[in-house]
């Protein structure tokens, strides 16, 4: 239901008028098609458009979505990516308008998407380092390592308040506390771009963007994309402080917010975007969509909907549908759906934009003054600063007995599933993005926790072994069980209650068997979001929360480590910008929460000098009733099962799927697709040439039990058109071994081309005397030789008994 709207809740601001920029506009403007207009407002992605096309449209920007690689190479090089960046800027250039195009990409802690790039901490550490000067810094780093990629805008910073720690994207915010979120928005946009009157846009700056107006950050039990039930007046006292900050340091870009308030979709809300956003709060730049988030608003889809550019969105981000989306916008525009007058005033922003930040006349990617420097991915001195916030992030909850620093001429035990795991320490958003799929060879320069353990010891004269397990050839004096979540984005990151480990308690086991040797534990905890920890925490005599510290890992040894003389070399400065919750049903807690009963408040954080740093038993009651495990083995829920691994094989050869977003064979492509989320489902098209199969495979598992219990082979599917040929499914038992086959073409027969529909197939249909169901290792097989488009989602083997 819409809200009755207050205006003066609104900070009357306004943007400096430079009448040569503005004339220098209507000069374009007055030349321009309006073929060419639309154009400037389509943002397609690297995936789903040519240079031709780009030659041919004329587009006024395009992005690469979280791992989304130049030319499909998960391992492209910095001049990879120049090469692709210029062909999309020559073939603007070359297109009627001739308006140079501008590339985005999500730089969200650091450049993320492209092989060895520093990685610094994740913003909810950065909130704790209570570093503003050091954020600038980051800021500026990461402005050098985009442009020697040729890219000239990046989709950052977040500059949500965060209220609910069940949201996925928790650790893209700093704070729940607005101020903090203020401070950093305004440091953040003036290290990306430069100060105003200073270094605005110089060679070393680019485009940043303030995401994601507004309120994503406060949803209703923190659903991703859901809707904030705020007041008016919490949303700017809570949910826009960012924003007048990042306007007030002239950020040029606002990116529009999948959430809704009060059941209006952001994307299409006038009044925010427009009445207060625009006219109210001075934002003369321009409004980005996110990724297709205009297909959620009513009325509209991913390929038509003029009601979010009549709303205010300026740039509509449509990654696949960018042609039948620009066709029936230009006839929207032509019949008068969409105004003339916001048709120019979108194209005018984009303009203004472009002269500004120097796009609209700069020189190709090439020849610019950091292109092609590749010794600016990674560089030390970035590495540096990372170190920096690690070192600066890093909050002390626990130390009992005074155990930390570690005496360095002792035996250490390095153990945990993050000790030396890279991609767990650097979390989503971390070449792909999800951040899964990765090893630690996908981070040349990166060094792991244990790697800068290893180093700050040996160097001192103590011995260290790294046993992830817990596992030793030595006896420790002290053991270090690095652990916590495993990565995660946007949607996939979403939880339902705060216990780590409810069910499994793996990592608790880990504490609990050391402490039963009489090893003393240090932990260190690797989290996107405070987490109800009590049995972890007494499981262990000195507690650390890491965060998600990103590519430089020796930055967690720096603190825990004393030097040579047994002082510590870097004391602990962090403190919690997010409360840490006592007990496991405390799902909302916030800091101005009338019954405020944390377990370590805001603000808190030992240190070395700390007089008081022991910390009672805690307990381990919970209030919260769990949900009981289903029973369903999961295959596939918006990103492949931890166990699995999905393959492309043919007669020839068979290729891992790598990117979790695209693969290319001969016969066979797959790329990730939208079902109810961005890319949480999976499409696969044979061309027909040859037989060719797709899997997801795991190290062998037994179905029996399954198959005991009549179970079913669930799945969502989406056909492009009927297929003409037999398609298969196939259990596999192992690598070309026994299996037991299906053809499914009945089973698709009811589907409309182009309608999801759910298929459920029961595990006995595929049954045949004598097979074996104890050791299947391809649990879902699609084989076609005919010319097969299908797409899926939530694949799961389903009992009829749990």
């Amino acid at each position: 239901m819409s809200q009755p709207h207050n205006i003066e809740i609104w900070p009357e601001m306004s943007s400096p008028v430079d009448d040569a920029v503005e004339s220098r506009i209507l000069e374009i403007m007055s030349t321009m098609t309006l073929e060419q207009k639309i154009a400037q407002m389509i943002q397609p992605e690297i995936r789903y458009v040519s240079t031709e096309q780009m030659k041919h449209y004329g587009f006024g920007s395009y992005l690469n979505g979280g791992g989304s690689f130049p030319y499909n190479e998960k391992l492209a090089t910095p001049q990879r990516w120049i090469d692709l960046a210029e062909s999309y800027f020559v073939a603007s250039k070359e297109s009627e308008s001739g308006i140079a195009t501008m590339w985005g990409t999500d730089a969200v802690h650091g450049h993320n998407n492209v092989i060895g790039a520093t990685l610094f901490p994740h913003n909810i550490g950065l909130g704790a380092a209570g570093n503003s000067e050091l954020v600038r810094k980051i800021g500026e780093a990461t402005a050098r390592e985009v442009l020697a990629t040729g890219i000239e805008w990046a989709f950052a910073p977040t500059v949500a308040v965060v209220r609910d720690n069940r949201w996925g994207r928790t650790y893209e915010g700093y704070s729940e506390s607005p101020e903090i979120v203020h401070e950093y928005a305004s440091a953040m946009v003036e290290g990306l771009q430069g100060k105003l009157g200073e270094n605005f846009f110089g060679d070393e700056q680019l485009i940043a963007t303030a995401k994601h107006f507004v309120g994503d950050g406060g949803t209703d039990t923190g659903i991703d994309q859901g809707d904030n039930l705020s007041s008016e007046q919490v949303l700017f006292d809570i949910h826009a402080q960012g924003y007048v900050s990042a306007i007030e340091s002239g950020v040029q870009t606002i990116m529009a917010s999948f959430n809704s308030w009060h059941g209006e979709k952001l994307h299409g809300h006038k009044y925010l975007l427009t009445d207060v956003l625009k006219d109210r709060m001075g934002f003369d730049g321009l409004i980005v969509g996110d990724w297709n988030g205009h297909g959620q608003v009513k009325g509209c889809r991913n390929d038509s909907c003029a009601a979010v550019i009549e709303a205010g969105v300026d740039i509509i981000m449509v990654p696949e549908d960018w042609e039948p989306l620009y066709h029936n916008t230009l006839a929207q525009a032509q019949s008068g759906e969409v105004t003339m007058e916001r048709v120019n005033d979108a194209v005018a922003r984009i303009l203004r934009v472009k002269i500004r930040t120097g796009v609209l006349d700069s020189l190709p990617p090439s020849q610019r003054p950091l292109s092609g420097k590749e010794e600016l991915i990674g560089h030390p001195s970035h590495r540096d600063i990372a170190r920096q916030a690690v070192r600066e992030s890093l909050v002390l909850l626990k130390d009992n007995g005074g155990l930390l620093p570690i005496n360095p001429q002792q035996h250490v035990l390095l153990a945990g599933s993050g000790a030396d795991n890279i991609g767990q320490q650097s979390g989503g958003w971390s070449i792909t993005w999800q951040g899964t799929g990765n090893k630690n060879s996908d981070f040349p320069g990166a060094t792991s926790i244990y790697q800068g353990f290893k180093e700050s010891i040996e160097s001192a004269g103590g011995s260290i072994e790294l046993g992830v397990d817990g596992s030793y050839q030595q006896r420790p004096d002290v053991a270090v069980v690095v652990f916590g979540e495993t990565p995660y984005a946007e949607g996939v990151g979403d939880i339902e209650h705060l216990e780590f480990q409810a069910r499994t308690k793996e990592d608790l086991a880990l504490l609990n068997s050391l402490k039963a040797q009489g090893i003393p534990v240090v932990s260190v905890f690797l989290t996107g979001r405070p987490l109800w920890t009590n049995k972890e925490i007494n499981a262990s005599d000195a507690f650390v929360v890491a965060w998600l510290p990103g590519s430089e890992g020796q930055g967690v040894a720096d603190v825990l480590v004393a030097a040579k003389n047994g002082l510590p070399k870097y004391d602990f400065v962090g403190k919690l910008s997010f409360s840490w919750p006592m007990f496991d049903d405390q799902l909302i807690l916030n800091r101005e929460d009338a019954e405020y009963v944390p377990l370590f408040g805001y603000g808190y954080g030992l240190t070395y000098l700390s007089m008081d740093k022991q910390v009672p038993v805690l307990t381990e009651k919970n209030n919260m009733d769990y949900p009981k495990p289903s029973g369903d083995l999961v295959i596939f829920d918006r990103v492949p099962a931890s166990t699995m691994q999905m393959v492309l094989w043919d007669e020839n050869d068979r290729n891992l799927v790598t990117s979790k977003t695209q693969a290319f064979k001969e016969s066979l492509t797959f790329h990730t697709v939208d079902w109810h989320i961005q890319e949480d489902a999976i499409r696969l098209v044979w061309s027909g040439e040859k037989k060719a199969y797709f899997s997801f495979a795991e190290h062998p598992r037994n179905l029996t039990t399954f198959m005991l219990n009549d179970a079913e082979l669930v799945f969502e599917a989406c056909l492009g058109d009927i297929p003409n040929g037999d398609v298969l499914m196939k259990i596999i038992s192992q690598d070309d071994g026994e299996s037991a086959v299906l053809t499914v073409n009945e089973h698709l027969q009811g589907a409309e081309p182009h309608n999801w529909q759910t298929v459920r197939i029961p595990l006995k249909d595929f049954d045949k005397e004598g097979y074996q169901w104890v050791q299947v290792m391809h649990n879902f097989v699609i084989e076609s030789e005919a010319a097969l488009d299908i797409s899926l989602a939530h694949i799961r083997i389903v009992p009829k008994i749990a």
